[in-house]
């Protein structure tokens, strides 16, 4: 749970010392500027904007239920803020599973990508694509889901 936070924490800390600094040098509106931008990057790469992750096991048995994708992916990722941010509010409809807190989805994404983590991967009908288009896993969503 805590590894998750490291990278928005680090931007919150890095920006409030640049803006400091800033500000005591007589620039507060370029430091306001940068902590903006700072903080804006902290909550786009906080799990936050991500809709609450299960373990891989609960999101395997919920999608055989209701046959919706699994996204795995991590804080940080740039392709997985991509597709969270694309998706919208049909993020919602799809089980999520963050690697870094879940060693199994982990295990299941190396096992799908020779051995890298990479992701988002995103798992339809038991098949996994890594790294999908965001308009595809829009369309991979019943409109009943």
């Amino acid at each position: 749970m805590m590894r998750a936070w490291i990278l928005p924490m680090l931007f919150v800390l890095s920006g409030s010392a640049i803006a400091t600094g800033l500000t005591s040098r007589g620039s507060p509106g370029t430091a306001a500027a940068l902590l903006l931008a700072f903080l804006a990057l902290a909550g786009v790469n906080s799990p936050l904007i991500f809709p609450r992750s299960i373990c891989v096991q609960e999101a395997r048995r919920r999608s055989a239920v209701d046959g919706r994708p699994v996204v795995f992916w991590r804080p940080g990722c740039k392709y997985c803020i991509r597709l969270r941010l694309q998706l919208g509010r049909s993020a919602r409809q799809l089980h999520w599973v963050n690697i870094w807190r879940d060693p199994a989805g982990a295990a299941a994404v190396r096992a799908t990508n020779d051995g890298n983590e990479t992701v988002p991967t995103v798992v339809v009908a038991g098949r996994p694509h890594t790294n999908p288009d965001p308009g595809w896993v829009r369309e991979q969503l019943s409109p009943s889901a």
